[in-house]
């Protein structure tokens, strides 16, 4: 199939290079054009706009930073919206607002194409290793034609949210905080036990072999337990972003979410630090704040 993948950062190089590696023929753009070289040398055909990109292709990925660079890749000077082919359909995987994509799932069937939001959950490793979770959501004939490339990149089968194409970031934003939720808890009852003179170490190991035995508090307890936040899965102010979009909903559709606040708030704090660590970094906030 003649796919094209839009957006090569660490999350995009890794999934592009997984549909190479299974026979499709892969056009790819990326703002910066030498992030696109290593995909060149494994047989990818480079694009110099998102429109030259997408012109030949049924199947379009885009994985880029937030809401502006997608609006942008779409509907910007050059952008993807003006070459789609009929019938193309586009699964838009960035961290978006719900109506972002929305919006755009109108203008792409005023083309006589499809986009389906298809967020997914995973690290640059997970991604590299075809072992993301996938959702979507969006018209059902185009999550057909999609679902057999999806296999190529994640675990299990996608999950389908429906029609609403913004029912799958809103899915993907819960994640992130909860997510977040789980790192914040971890950094509390660590720093508890470290400054009441237990092995934090120790502590984390009990937990994540019994009652918390899940990749999720394993990898990032790890992070957490050793206070090392290394390497960058996903940098701080990325992560932030997604946070300000959950309270943005939960604004919307009036829903207290305190726990949403102190992790957005500790991620400020981290990116005003201008620290280079992983998104779970913003553990440290509690650890300074309790002396350590």
């Amino acid at each position: 199939m003649n796919i094209a993948f839009l957006g090569l950062g660490n999350m995009g190089v890794a999934m592009a290079t997984n549909l190479l590696k299974a026979g499709h023929q892969l056009t790819v753009y990326n703002r910066t054009a030498s992030k696109a070289d290593p995909l060149k040398e494994l047989g990818a055909t480079v694009a110099a706009t998102p429109a030259e990109a997408v012109k030949d292709a049924g199947i379009i990925f885009s994985m880029v930073t937030d809401d502006a660079a997608l609006q942008e890749l779409c509907t910007g000077p050059d952008g993807l919206l003006q070459a789609l082919p009929q019938g193309a359909v586009h699964a838009s995987c960035s961290t978006v607002a719900p109506d972002t994509n929305r919006r755009l799932a109108e203008a792409h069937t005023r083309q006589g194409a499809h986009l389906v939001a298809t967020p997914v959950f995973g690290k640059p490793d997970a991604a590299a290793a075809a072992k993301l979770w996938l959702i979507m959501a969006g018209d059902d004939e185009a999550k057909q034609k999609l679902r057999p490339v999806l296999e190529v990149l994640g675990q299990g089968t996608a999950q389908d949210f429906g029609t609403d194409p913004g029912a799958a970031n809103l899915v993907k934003l819960c994640g992130n905080f909860m997510l977040g939720a789980a790192i914040e808890a971890m950094a509390e009852a660590f720093t508890l036990a470290q400054k009441s003179g237990l092995d934090r170490q120790q502590v984390y190991e009990f937990f994540t072999g019994t009652l918390f035995n899940l990749p999720i508090y394993q990898s990032y307890g790890k992070l957490v337990a050793e206070r090392h936040y290394q390497p960058i899965g996903a940098a701080p102010a990325i992560i932030r972003k997604d946070l300000r979009l959950v309270l943005d909903e939960a604004r919307t559709y009036t829903v207290p979410m305190p726990f949403a606040n102190i992790i957005f708030d500790n991620l400020s704090t981290t990116v005003a630090k201008k620290e280079d660590v992983d998104w779970a970094g913003f553990a440290e906030r509690v650890a300074e704040n309790a002396g350590l």
